[in-house]
């Protein structure tokens, strides 16, 4: 049976998606052809992501999820990832192509993701999907980190996205920074200060605090609300991601 929360929610995706699709298409002709000005290649990118949680077993191992693909503009050179594999993008990555790196900043390049929302294998807000051949990785070095996807659908924007940085970190007069050294670099391992576990760490205690919103309609509907109108904020500034 449908919740009220899942009721609410679904009708918030397919209503913002209508209007962020009629909205954001007149800037679509604009965006390819500057992709394909600036690299050679197709204007969008398929990615194999990460949804719902669907089970998991053996300390982080074994996890299955909703798989889906998600549609993107391309911000990569082509074939960036034939000599590294998959890794997560950095904020400097040299794979990102230079308009690519302004649609990152500006969020401009999750536009197609409307699609995903109205298929229903996204919602407008909600954890990033991962990539799900890095999910077991970070699920092992970061504990319940796949727990953020139990029952809850990925999102274009989220609570991690609008309040942290591009890869993680907080910014400056953050409320989180009082709590930066329990949450980065734990066990104090030599060397690994400023490794990509404490970016996804401080990502992990934003999404448990999104999914927490949804036990109740309220909650739920103040903080979904929040996030929808802060986002546009967070694209014009650059910031966010």
């Amino acid at each position: 049976m449908t919740s009220p929360v899942q009721f609410a929610k679904r009708g918030i995706d397919i209503a913002v998606s209508l209007v962020g699709l009629a909205a954001t298409l007149p800037f679509y002709p604009v965006i390819m052809a500057a992709i394909r000005i600036d690299s050679p290649g197709p204007v969008f990118y398929r990615q194999k992501r990460a949804g719902r949680l669907l089970s998991t077993s053996g300390h982080g191992r074994d996890l299955r999820f909703e798989e889906f693909w998600m549609v993107k503009f391309r911000t990569m050179k082509v074939n960036a990832e034939q000599g590294t594999g998959a890794v997560v993008a950095g904020e400097k990555d040299p794979r990102i192509s230079r308009i690519g790196r302004f649609l990152r900043k500006s969020r401009l390049d999750e536009l197609p993701q409307f699609l995903n929302v109205l298929r229903g294998e996204m919602s407008i807000v909600g954890p990033r999907p991962e990539r799900p051949e890095l999910l077991e990785n970070l699920a092992l070095a970061i504990p319940y980190f796949e727990e953020r996807m139990r029952g809850v659908k990925p999102g274009i924007t989220g609570l991690a996205q609008v309040a942290l940085g591009y890869t993680g970190r907080p910014g400056d007069g953050s409320d989180v920074l009082r709590f930066l050294d329990s949450l980065t670099n734990p066990f104090k391992v030599d060397g690994a200060d400023g490794s990509l576990a404490d970016d996804m760490r401080m990502k992990l205690l934003y999404d448990l605090a999104y999914c927490a919103s949804l036990e109740d309609l309220g909650t739920f509907l103040r903080t979904e609300i929040s996030i929808i109108l802060r986002t546009p904020l967070v694209m014009l500034k650059g910031v966010g991601r």
